[in-house]
């Protein structure tokens, strides 16, 4: 990418500004690929998406990192659980995208579909969802649905990606009984793990658009402050309301996607 496109190309200048935006939904709920990913796109419509993803996954671990370091530093982190989830995330998000080649990701697209509409659904009906936090009596149970999320959501990262964040906020929910503040850390830290999977990933079989990702790096990480900074001031009951939106946005996405297409 060279320099005058920088300067000159209209959408080009658009990513750092996308990217500010990406990192600020992130640091909330997830959901920045929304806004990177179809940008990217639109900037290099000749690129090899495998170059795209990457640059996106690049792009999006700092301001993943850096949330979750601030998060850290306010939200008592339950690492017995939290590192193991990582770990689990990363071998699986790796898993993931070596079995793209056997399957076309895009064929999932009206299950997850599915999945968001019952999510919305859920949450909207369950007022008290995600409110307040508690932990399971069984620390061994508690343990192993970590691990099955962090290995199941990495895999799917890792091979289709949109909505990830979303789920594991779901999930850390509904199974480990968190609320929103605290399962919305989890999910940072376990993005972190599927993000340098990923990287590592497309680093190893194809190119990265390094000056890009840095540009988006560094207005992500800005956002991401932003964002979580919001998150912490206002609680598990406006990532509520921010979680409903995003998976709204996913939904609209998926049906248009799985109808128009």
């Amino acid at each position: 990418v060279s320099r005058e496109t920088f300067t000159m190309d209209p959408l080009f200048l658009l990513l750092p500004a996308g990217a500010f935006f990406a990192g600020l939904v992130d640091a909330v709920v997830g959901g920045g690929g929304l806004i990177q990913i179809p940008l990217l796109f639109s900037t290099f419509p000749g690129a090899a998406p495998a170059t795209l993803f990457g640059t996106n996954k690049l792009a999006s671990v700092v301001g993943t990192t850096s949330a979750a370091i601030r998060y850290g530093r306010r939200i008592q982190i339950p690492w017995r659980i939290a590192g193991p989830a990582a770990l689990a995330a990363g071998g699986g998000s790796w898993l993931g995208a070596r079995a793209v080649s056997l399957f076309p990701p895009a064929a999932l697209r009206p299950l997850i579909l599915v999945l968001l509409i019952a999510v919305a659904i859920y949450t909207f009906l369950r007022k008290d969802f995600g409110i307040s936090h508690q932990r399971l009596a069984d620390p061994r149970r508690e343990l192993q649905l970590a691990l099955a999320i962090g290995a199941g959501l990495g895999f799917y990262d890792g091979f289709f990606g949109p909505g990830t964040g979303s789920f594991l906020i779901f999930l850390f929910i509904r199974l480990l009984q968190m609320d929103f503040l605290h399962a919305s850390v989890m999910a940072k830290i376990v993005n972190v793990s599927t993000n340098l999977a990923a990287i590592a990933f497309f680093v190893a079989h194809g190119e990265i658009f390094w000056q890009v990702a840095g540009v988006m790096a560094l207005s992500n990480l800005a956002g991401s402050q932003v964002g979580s900074a919001l998150a912490l001031r206002y609680g598990a009951a406006f990532i509520r309301k921010a979680f409903l939106v995003v998976v709204v946005v996913l939904i609209l996405r998926f049906s248009a996607d799985t109808f128009l297409a």
